[in-house]
């Protein structure tokens, strides 16, 4: 069945591997889909690392893959950023690592209430309580409230961590402010940025991934069939029961097992 697509795109946590342990047979089926000449692109809405430090993760793991070919939410932001806010100050409920990307694209990071133009959530392992209120009193001053992501958890090997939605309903109810933007998937940010690799018609991607309110919504959304696996995040129906996949599959192996059928 999935030899009518001639690009694939894959979620990489809890897809393509679960923390720093790889799926099943994932590196086959990436590679076996590549010797067919096919296009891939993997997507990624966490923001603890580069692009390129996740292009790195799969070479370990024996990858057939190139650094362009990787787009995470931090890709999709700082780029939007550094073309409508240059030279803004940012507060950002997130780790390191990405405070210094969206400083390396000339934006200021700033932990004064009062100076802060923007305030971005993302996942942030070490969240505490001072960030959360010097994020409120910003967007009480006014500043805008942007996410790099929305997912509610981050799938782990022992399953999963609270991630950025919690956080951003978190500030919502504190603030009574709304969130303005959001950068990963489902956004059409997340999807413009994939569109610039894939330019085929969309008839012809498959979106593969484990969670229905941003993989598989994001190919309801924009018109391209889905698999949804079942090696990440635990799905809840509450309030997602009308995201249907197209497919549902144990794991990417089993595209591979089709592909070579």
């Amino acid at each position: 069945m999935f030899n009518k697509y001639d690009s694939f795109i894959f979620d990489l946590d809890g897809t393509i591997y679960t923390e720093n342990k790889l799926i099943l047979n994932a590196d086959k089926t990436i590679n076996y889909i590549k010797k067919l000449g096919k296009k891939v692109v993997f997507i990624s809405n966490k923001t603890t690392g580069s692009s390129y430090d996740y292009y790195l993760l799969l070479k370990s793991f024996n990858i057939n893959v190139e650094p362009e070919e990787i787009i995470n939410a931090s890709v999709v932001i700082k780029k939007y950023l550094k073309n409508n806010y240059p030279g803004k100050n940012f507060f950002a409920i997130g780790e390191q690592k990405f405070i210094d990307e969206i400083e390396n694209e000339g934006l200021k990071y700033c932990t004064d209430p009062g100076l802060i133009d923007i305030v971005i959530v993302t996942l942030d392992r070490t969240l505490d309580f001072e960030k959360i209120e010097r994020a409120a009193h910003a967007l009480e001053r006014g500043a805008h409230f942007f996410a790099a992501n929305i997912d509610n958890t981050c799938p782990v090997l022992d399953g999963e961590i609270t991630d950025a939605g919690v956080t951003i309903s978190a500030l919502e109810k504190r603030t009574h402010k709304k969130l303005e933007l959001h950068f990963g998937k489902p956004s059409k940010f997340m999807f413009d940025e994939i569109k610039t690799q894939l330019k085929t018609d969309n008839s012809k991607i498959l979106l593969t991934g484990d969670r229905l309110e941003t993989d598989i919504a994001m190919g309801n959304i924009f018109g391209i069939d889905t698999a949804l696996v079942h090696t990440g995040i635990k799905n809840i129906l509450n309030g997602n029961a009308d995201i249907k996949p197209t497919y549902e599959i144990s794991s990417v192996a089993s595209i591979l097992e089709s592909l070579t059928r």
